[in-house]
């Protein structure tokens, strides 16, 4: 059995970074790792463990690169949220980007948004439905 553990992003200030992801966006700071040799600093940030299952989020900075080229190969990271319309209040309140907001997707009926990070990266927000909204 295979388990998606976790998306890695360089990133230009990892403190600003972790600020972000943790303040913004509410998730935990799980871990961090620095690598003198190598030249480089790690953070994990997630709403829970790899351990439990979920997915978390590697922020990298490799010291002395403040930005990075985000090409047009990478989309975006996806969050499930129970009110995504009050989530980009709140990111928006915190000094954070609301690129799109909360709305249905074109020509469907999911609910979505995006933010963007500090660095430019998107972060899009679906809302997810209660048990009273049912499946479909």
């Amino acid at each position: 059995m295979s388990q998606l553990l976790h998306t890695m992003i360089r990133v230009g200030n990892l403190e600003r970074s972790i600020a972000f992801y943790t303040q913004v966006l509410g998730m935990k700071l799980l871990r961090t790792s620095e690598n003198p040799e190598y030249q480089y600093s790690l953070a994990f940030v997630g709403y829970g463990e790899e351990s439990t299952g979920q997915a978390v989020v590697e922020l990298t900075y490799n010291w002395g690169t403040e930005k990075y080229d985000l090409g047009t190969g990478f989309g975006h990271l996806a969050i499930g949220d129970e009110d995504i319309y009050a989530r980009c209040a709140a990111i928006a309140a915190a000094g954070g980007k609301v690129t799109r907001a909360p709305g249905p997707v074109a020509g469907g009926t999911t609910e979505i948004a995006f933010v963007e990070d500090p660095d430019g990266y998107k972060i899009e927000f679906i809302q997810m439905k209660s048990a009273t909204q049912g499946l479909g």
